[in-house]
């Protein structure tokens, strides 16, 4: 049984329910699941998981959310080379430049991106539900 991590950010729900989701998949497929709020993970933590989706909305002139997510993350980030990780989150505006500059530094981090990301625009509707829940099983399965 795999261990998989869903560690996110969430400030009006919209991610935290696409995490939810991705959870949900991990556990559908066998998984061993646990979930993390952004300040309640570290690098530390990253050694007991066999993979870890990671989630957070665009924020500002689409970025990671500064104050929680983006310093664990930063954290994380030395610790990512060869570990399987996927990617998800949620946005208002824009066209999706936060994922790809987000996927870019976790590729030249030397992380295994397992699956497409998921992004949707606020709720995740039943396709964006659906996308997650596969996202959560790519992670079990990798």
């Amino acid at each position: 049984m795999s261990k998989i991590a869903v560690v996110y950010w969430s400030g009006t729900g919209n991610t935290e329910a696409m995490a939810a989701e991705a959870a949900a998949g991990a556990q559908e497929a066998g998984a061993d699941v646990s979930m993390y709020t952004a300040s309640e993970f570290s690098a530390a933590k990253l050694e007991e998981y066999d993979a870890v989706a990671f989630g957070c909305p665009s924020m500002g002139a689409e970025q990671l959310e500064e104050s929680e997510f983006e310093p664990m993350f930063e954290e994380c980030r030395p610790k990512l080379s060869g570990r399987k990780i996927a990617l998800f989150g949620s946005y208002g505006w824009g066209d999706g430049e936060w994922m790809r500059n987000w996927e870019g530094s976790c590729a030249d981090d030397g992380a295994v991106l397992v699956c497409e990301s998921v992004i949707c625009n606020n709720e995740p509707d039943d396709e964006a539900k659906e996308a997650l829940r596969e996202l959560g099983k790519a992670l079990a399965n990798a």
